[in-house]
């Protein structure tokens, strides 16, 4: 009797499993992504790397990446309409309807990439590269906030993702590399 116990629940535990590794296997697939940012958490704010497109610096024909660094706004300088503790003074832009890598790693302690209505939520380790795909459906704004204790000023690391048709995120693109 104990061991019809032990042998039915092992059975159906193994009968579970196995469509779960192929959904498990399926989830961690990526499709070929067309853009890679590249994002670095700092205390206490985010810097972002287009790696996709390139900038030739005259004086010595050097090229570097299309970054910039993104600090929240402090509330004296907010416009009206704006939110206070969620707007930065450069937001991050992607297109729609377009499959995007992001890799998240950190420069000093550890923070956490978070935006909640994208469902995306990845730790940023410093030595270690993470890595989360996002595909955007719908223009808009979106916001989101660092989600780990990284320090005194944990509260003031904003995440802004405006997104874009691919034809205005084609014209913001050229206007930064312009």
């Amino acid at each position: 009797m104990e061991i019809i116990w032990t042998l039915v629940p092992s059975f159906i535990l193994i009968l579970i499993a196995i469509p779960s590794f192929a959904l498990l296997y399926a989830m961690d697939e990526v499709v070929t992504p067309a853009i890679t940012l590249k994002v670095i958490g700092r205390q206490w704010y985010w810097s972002y790397e287009y790696s996709d497109y390139y900038l030739t610096l005259l004086s010595d024909g050097a090229s570097s990446s299309l970054n910039f660094d993104s600090y929240m706004i402090p509330e004296d300088e907010l416009a009206v309409g704006q939110l206070r503790l969620l707007e930065v003074d450069n937001p991050v832009v992607l297109p729609i309807n377009t499959h995007i890598r992001v890799i998240i790693s950190a420069a000093d302690v550890l923070h956490s990439w978070a935006i909640p209505s994208l469902g995306v939520k990845m730790d940023a380790v410093p030595g270690r590269l993470n890595q989360a795909s996002i595909f955007i459906k719908r223009p808009g704004t979106y916001y989101g906030q660092c989600s780990e204790i990284c320090g005194v000023n944990h509260g003031f690391m904003p995440i802004v993702i405006e997104a874009l048709p691919v034809k205005n995120y084609l014209a913001w693109v050229s206007s930064k590399l312009a």
